[in-house]
């Protein structure tokens, strides 16, 4: 059976500059089945999750439903619901939980504070193994299902913790999609081994590179820029590098462009030249969709420049 994960894998399509941006995610246990739209279509009330997702809108914080790996009864008894809050930028990355008794208490957070980076003393630090999310969302992408929930199933049968479903990681023809909290490291074409192998380097506070699509913490080109600078100078430890600023322009024959500026804490700066390309010949972005050029960041040059002794991180 032909899946755009299948077209995306056979044609290598890179994973880089791909992942969701959020500089903090809000994310809530909810049991039971999940719709396309997660927040309006499970057994949250859709009332809140219209709210929650007004709330959140235009802040940097992204919402999203979690629930453990295994069967799905459709369920509504009742039950006090996981919280996990984290922030993924660069040197101020912080993972807390808490539990709530309904969903509708999480109105009342302050949603440009968190995605700011300051989680006004909410719920307490997590002090357990980081958070590896897996997409399962058929409803939203077959893939997610056929794909993201054998994984799931698999690592919470070898005793892996702080493994978690959640609705929707964005870039289903990368499935199985994985999420690392909390610094936000997204990664496509997971394996169990691939999984494994990710956290322990983040247990190590250190980055896996390999299968990553980039930090949530950037938009697209910043990704794969901080990423083409981290293959380039073998930086694997996390929160040394930033994305200082991107410029935006087009080539001469109007292919957008831009100039990133990646930091690092001790200093030097990089320069990198993001490109927008197409993904050819066309391929599905989604089971179901018509064909299509999914765009893509090429990275086409990374130059170091003068290094800074005045830098300092923003969140020093």
């Amino acid at each position: 059976m032909s899946t755009c994960a299948t077209a995306s894998r056979d044609l290598d399509e890179p994973l880089a500059g791909t992942a969701a941006t959020a500089r903090t995610w809000l994310l809530i246990e909810q049991p039971g089945p999940w719709g396309a739209k997660a927040l309006t279509s499970s057994h949250l009330d859709p009332a809140v999750g219209r709210a929650l997702e007004s709330a959140a809108a235009g802040t940097g914080v992204r919402v999203a439903l979690i629930r453990r790996p295994g069967r799905h009864a459709d369920c509504h008894a009742p039950t006090r619901h996981q919280v996990f809050l984290a922030h993924t930028g660069p040197g101020n990355a912080w993972l807390r939980s808490a539990t709530v008794d309904s969903p509708e208490e999480l109105l009342a957070l302050d949603f440009p504070t968190l995605g700011a980076g300051d989680h006004g003393g909410f719920g307490e630090p997590h002090l357990g193994a980081p958070l590896a999310l897996v997409c399962t969302n058929g409803k939203r992408d077959r893939c997610c299902a056929l794909l993201g929930r054998p994984l799931a199933s698999e690592l919470a049968a070898t005793g892996e913790e702080g493994l978690w479903e959640v609705t929707h990681l964005g870039g289903h023809r990368f499935s199985p999609t994985l999420l690392v909290l909390p610094h936000g490291y997204a990664y496509g074409r997971a394996t169990p081994a691939g999984v494994k192998e990710i956290l322990e380097a983040v247990r190590a506070d250190r980055i896996l590179v390999d299968g990553c699509r980039g930090g949530s913490a950037w938009d697209r080109p910043g990704q794969a820029a901080e990423l083409a600078v981290r293959r380039t100078i073998a930086e694997h430890r996390a929160g040394v590098l930033d994305v200082l600023g991107a410029e935006h322009s087009a080539d001469a024959d109007d292919v957008p462009l831009w100039q990133v500026t990646v930091a690092h804490t001790d200093g030097r700066q990089w320069l990198v030249t993001v490109v927008q390309g197409a993904s050819l010949p066309p391929r599905p972005e989604s089971c179901g969709a018509a064909l299509g050029s999914p765009a893509r960041m090429d990275v086409t040059a990374v130059r170091e420049l003068p290094a800074s002794q005045d830098w300092h991180h923003p969140s020093a």
